[in-house]
C-alpha cells in the first residue's frame, strides 16, 4: 500500500480523534479507516492511538509522527486545492460561522457575487465556543473569530482590525459634562452590553481606565446591531468596533465618549478547518476574503 494513503487517515484521525468521523471527512468507510492504520502500525512496529468508548486517543508515537507530517500534508493539500479551484466548476457548498454583525457588514457582502458561479453558502452565527465548536466537529469550514486560532486542525490568517469606541446618543452623552469621562462616571449611566461578563467593555475599561468594569448592564443582546439601535434611541452607552457604528456617528445619531486614550484594536482572524481545504471552493472562498475584498476596510 502506498504510505501516503494511511498517514492521510492517520492525520484526520489525530484531528478528529475518532475514526469514524476521520471516514466521513475522507469519503471512506470505518473499516478501510481502520486498516489504513493497522498498516500504518505494522510498518512503524508501533500503535499510534489508544481505542476508547468516545473515539481514540493518541499515543507519544502519534504525537510525534503528526508533528512531523502535518505541514507537509497540509501545504501539499492547499497547492492541490488552489490549483483545482483555478480550473474547475466551483459548484458546492461552503459553511461559514463566526460573528453575526461581521459576516452581515463585511463578509456576507464579499461572498454574494460568488453565489453566480453556482456557490452555494451555509451561514451561522455565534459566539466563541460555538464557533470553535463548530470548526473542532467539521460543522465549518471558515469562521471568522476574534481569538487567534490554536490547535493543529486548524489554519489562520490575519483578516482585519477593528477599533472599539464607546459611543452614545448626543443627549446622553451631554450628561456626562465632563471633557474626558472616566470609569466611575460610566458606571453612574446606562449601559448596554453583549452578554452580562461584560466582553467589550471590559476590554476597553481595561485598556482606556486600566481598572475592571463594575457596571451593570440595563439591557444585553448577543448581537450588536441590537445594542447599536438602542444606543441610538438614547437607551444607553455601549463600546462598539468602528465599522459597525460608522455611518451613525458620521450621521450624528452617535457620538464618541471622549476618554484620555483612544480604545483598544481588535484583531479579526479567518480559521479554517484544513481538512477543508481538499475542496477547491473552500480555498477560492478563503482566498476571495483574504485578498482583502471585504467592503469597507
Amino acid at each position: 500500500m502506498n504510505p501516503l494513503v494511511p498517514l492521510r487517515t492517520f492525520l484526520e484521525a489525530y484531528r478528529a480523534g475518532s475514526l469514524t468521523r476521520a471516514a466521513e471527512r475522507l469519503g471512506i468507510t470505518q473499516p478501510a479507516a481502520s486498516a489504513h492504520l493497522a498498516a500504518l502500525e505494522a510498518m512503524l512496529g508501533k500503535p499510534l492511538f489508544k481505542r476508547e468508548a468516545r473515539g481514540v486517543a493518541p499515543t507519544p508515537a502519534a504525537d510525534d509522527l503528526a508533528r512531523q507530517i502535518a505541514g507537509a500534508f497540509d501545504s501539499i493539500e492547499t497547492v492541490m486545492a488552489s490549483a483545482r479551484a483555478r480550473s474547475s466548476q466551483l459548484a458546492g457548498t461552503v459553511y461559514l460561522v463566526g460573528p453575526a454583525e461581521y459576516l452581515s457588514a463585511r463578509v456576507g457582502p464579499a461572498l454574494a457575487p460568488l453565489l453566480a458561479d453556482g456557490l452555494s453558502l451555509r451561514i451561522r452565527t455565534g459566539n466563541r465556543e460555538r464557533i470553535y465548536a463548530a470548526l473542532a466537529e467539521g460543522r465549518a469550514d471558515l469562521a471568522v473569530t476574534a481569538s487567534k486560532p490554536e490547535g493543529q486542525g486548524l489554519g489562520f490568517s490575519e483578516l482585519g482590525r477593528e477599533r472599539l469606541l464607546m459611543v452614545a446618543a448626543p443627549a446622553l452623552a451631554k450628561r456626562a459634562k465632563a471633557r474626558t469621562v472616566s470609569a466611575a462616571l460610566l458606571n453612574d449611566l446606562p449601559c448596554l452590553a453583549y452578554d452580562e461578563d461584560l466582553a467589550l467593555i471590559g476590554a476597553f475599561f481595561a485598556h482606556v481606565f486600566g481598572e475592571a468594569a463594575e457596571t451593570a448592564a440595563v439591557a444585553t443582546a448577543p448581537d450588536l446591531r441590537i445594542l447599536l439601535g438602542m444606543a441610538e434611541a438614547g437607551a444607553g452607552w455601549t463600546v462598539l468596533p468602528d465599522y459597525l457604528c460608522a455611518e451613525a456617528l458620521a450621521a450624528g445619531r452617535l457620538v464618541t465618549l471622549p476618554t484620555a486614550k483612544p480604545g483598544p484594536d481588535n484583531t479579526l482572524f479567518l480559521a479554517w478547518n484544513k481538512t477543508a481545504l481538499r475542496h477547491p471552493r473552500v480555498v477560492h472562498v478563503r482566498d476571495v476574503l483574504l485578498r482583502g475584498y471585504l467592503p469597507g476596510q
